[in-house]
């Protein structure tokens, strides 16, 4: 039989057979070169095995209450670490129906929705898978829109979701893809945006919050709570439909979950705005002289911006959150009397100054403003920079019923802000020196001085304590004890006498014979002054040191009456140690911190020293309680009447339990003060404005038992009505063998304590 011969047909079959292969072959063999090319990074850099074990993630450091909330962040990009554990199962199941519902099928590409993806041109939807999403979030971003370019990333994607399959775990790259995610105000990944949208806890979002969260991965810009509530709702509407048809959730569920409306409880976490903002910067300021000094193990430095520390302090936010309260609600009250009262001061809100004065107060504050930095780097002239203060412009300012919007000169506005009173309110554990609160001022995006560890103020009578534990300690006396109250007068000098001084009582009135324990509860001057006179002020200077006051105090009998700047936070450092019988123990605002594995990097050493002994230290504790039940101090006990009860708090205080406390005003009411204490925690209140020429016109309104002790009884009200914080109601510790006579009266009844004021004269 004859072979075949070769027909044009069949060699044209041949032909094209052999070319279709070649092209197969050189195709498949051009793949193949393209996918190792850019793995080997010919197309742009690639991660490597380091990268992906580390992925750069430029984590928030965050600061931690010791209630384990954390109150603030410290950060370039707000990006907080979470574990799979803390994820609901609602927003895991959420994610993995909308996202990417075959993800614990395959292994970072899914080829079934690649194919569908090629086939409908893309009509049909995406085929990224959450590991190549997680791929370009970590290592390229966004990519570019040039075809061209989008193929080779796209591969890179593939390429690295691959490796990330095989390095990790469904769960961990779920987990860091919950982690790199920005959902826009500042949050970067699932932690810091439930905070932001919902202040709460990742492990504490219910199904719709989680829906909601899970519609912000398709864009977060677009779909943002805050501007866009019905788109967001529509989305998260997908997302609950997705859970449904993924048998996550019943069809019931999802009807009743789609009908709820929008609930959100925004809260942008930044550095001016929060919990404990005044602390926060304090904190901040230390941890960066604690990078400064520390180094990390490799010998790098330490950035509080970027390394994602955990820093454990010692505030407890639900007393932090009480404090911040009393403050707003008393300083609020306060601020429309001196309003109301500043209307009849052409001067407002300065007192008795002349009018060179005021205006050297006023240039001193435009010279410090940021106005005035900023047109000076405009090399603008002094002429023409002073000029502009006197141009009315569009601002917003500060009101305690909220930001106001209005047309105003700058420097009309320096004024303004001038009349507000100012507060500062510190804490503190004695037995350990654990600070539980601090706010340094009524609002940190307005005023940022902070009252507490930076501004020290005249302490007026809070400072006689110290005076009266001297001589108890040096004399040999008790608060039993009965001095003269009658005008006396001190020469003034060393060497050569040149002047005197004759103290007066705040009322110009005399008692005669007196105990100590009632001439202090009464704030009496003249006792005061003469206790100066017998241990002289080198005594008292000394014992203030060995307190913890750091502050220059000169060697005058003037500080028998206050006449020194002291802050709050060494005020109540100084009363603790009376609290906690004589020992001094260093205020403590740091418990641990850890790097971002959890690892301890420092903790702090507690420092203490003995000052006084027991015997000494409860008998000035036996003093102080004396104030608070008959002398200044004595409204905390009362049912109402005068200033400073329904008006300021809206109800009366009527404490029952032991108190030790001192009221404290300096001359012309420039500062208020209330230093209260209770067995296991002493807090110190001041109030004043920023300049001390900026004041009440009275003592009604500018004495310490009306301008701070409400602080501290609302404070200790909202603490009393919160048992988990088990604020102390017991009496104080009495020592054994107590050799110090402190059982001397019994404090009468006062119904007025309007009349038991505490101001200083310090003229000589």
């Amino acid at each position: 039989m004859a072979a075949k011969k070769n027909t044009p047909n069949n060699s044209s079959f041949k032909n094209y057979t052999k070319t279709f292969w070649k092209i197969f072959l050189y195709g498949l063999t051009a793949v193949i070169l393209f996918f190792l090319f850019a793995s080997w990074g010919l197309f742009g850099s690639m991660p490597s095995f380091e990268d992906l074990e580390n992925p750069d993630s430029n984590l928030a450091t965050e600061i931690i209450s010791s209630d384990g909330v954390v109150i603030g962040k410290y950060f370039q990009k707000n990006r907080s670490q979470l574990k799979y554990s803390d994820l609901p199962k609602n927003f895991i199941d959420a994610l993995v129906a909308t996202e990417d519902e075959r993800f614990y099928q395959h292994s970072g590409i899914d080829a079934r929705g690649t194919i569908r993806a090629v086939a409908s041109l893309g009509t049909s939807g995406g085929a990224s898978t959450l590991t190549q999403q997680l791929a370009k979030q970590l290592f390229h971003g966004e990519g570019s829109k040039f075809l061209p370019f989008r193929i080779v990333q796209k591969i890179k994607e593939w390429i690295i979701a691959i490796r990330l399959e095989r390095q990790y775990t469904k769960n961990e790259i779920l987990t860091m893809y919950c982690n790199v995610y920005d959902f826009g105000n500042f949050s970067v990944g699932v932690s810091s945006a439930a905070q932001t949208y919902f202040s709460k806890e990742p492990k504490d979002l219910t199904i719709d919050e989680s829906a909601i969260l899970v519609g912000m991965f398709k864009n977060s810009t677009l779909y943002n709570p805050v501007r866009n509530p019905q788109g967001v709702k529509n989305r998260r509407n997908v997302v609950l439909a997705q859970m449904e048809k993924g048998h996550m959730i019943s069809k019931d569920q999802k009807e009743k979950l789609q009908n709820l409306p929008i609930a959100l409880k925004f809260k942008l976490e930044s550095h001016r705005e929060g919990t404990a903002t005044y602390f926060r910067e304090y904190l901040r300021e230390y941890m960066k002289k604690w990078a400064e000094e520390n180094k990390k193990p490799d010998g790098t430095d330490y950035d509080i911006y970027k390394d994602g520390l955990k820093i454990y302090t010692t505030i407890d936010s639900r007393m932090q959150l009480h404090a911040e309260e009393a403050v707003a609600a008393h300083m609020a009250n306060l601020q429309e009397e001196f309003f109301i009262q500043a209307k009849k001061n052409k001067n407002a809100p300065f007192v008795n100054i002349s009018d060179q004065e005021t205006q050297r107060i006023l240039t001193q504050a435009m010279k410090s403003s940021n106005r005035w930095a900023v047109l000076k780097s405009l090399e603008k002239s002094d002429e023409e920079i002073v000029k502009s203060f006197h141009v009315k412009t569009k601002m917003t300012v500060f009101t305690w019923k909220g930001e106001k919007d209005t047309l105003m000169t700058p420097i009309d506005s320096i004024r303004y802000y001038k009349h507000f009173l100012q507060s500062g309110l510190m804490a503190m554990e004695p037995q350990t020196g654990t600070i539980k609160a601090w706010v340094g001022g009524i609002n940190y995006k307005y005023f940022q001085y902070d009252h507490v560890g930076q501004g020290a103020r005249q302490v007026g009578s809070t400072f006689k304590p110290f005076v009266y534990a001297t001589a108890i300690e040096q004399l040999n006396m008790s608060p039993c004890d009965s001095i003269i109250d009658a005008p006396y007068t001190i020469p003034v000098g060393r060497h050569h006498v040149t002047a005197t001084w004759t103290p007066r009582n705040s009322n110009n009135k005399y008692t005669g014979m007196i105990t100590l324990k009632k001439a202090l509860a009464n704030s009496i001057n003249t006792v005061s002054a003469k206790l100066m006179d017998k241990v002289g002020p080198e005594a008292v200077v000394k014992l203030t040191h060995k307190l913890g006051i750091k502050s220059e105090i000169p060697l005058q009998p003037s500080i028998a009456l206050g006449a020194v700047d002291i802050t709050v936070e060494d005020m109540v450092a100084a009363y603790s140690t009376f609290a906690n019988q004589g020992v001094y123990t260093k205020p403590q605002f740091l418990n641990r911190i850890e790097d971002k594995s959890g690892l301890i990097i420092y903790e702090p050493i507690p420092e203490s020293h003995d000052v006084l002994n027991k015997d000494i230290a409860f008998a000035i504790i036996k003093l102080l309680e004396g104030v608070t039940e008959g002398g200044s101090g004595n409204r905390l006990r009362t049912q109402g009447g005068g200033y400073g009860y329904n008006r300021i708090t809206g109800y009366p205080y009527q404490f029952t339990n032991p108190i030790a406390g001192k009221t404290g005003t300096t001359q012309n009411q420039s500062d208020g003060w209330f230093m209260g204490m209770v067995p296991n925690l002493v807090t110190g209140v001041w109030v004043g404005c920023e300049d001390r020429s900026a004041r009440f016109k009275s003592i009604t309104y500018g004495q310490g038992a009306t301008a701070a002790l409400p602080v501290w009884a609302y404070f200790m009200k909202l603490c009393y009505a919160d048992p988990e914080l088990k604020v102390s109601k017991s009496e104080f510790e009495r020592p054994a063998n107590l050799s110090v006579k402190v059982d001397c009266y019994t404090a009468p009844k006062t119904k007025d304590t309007t009349a038991v004021q505490d101001t200083e004269e310090f003229e000589f």
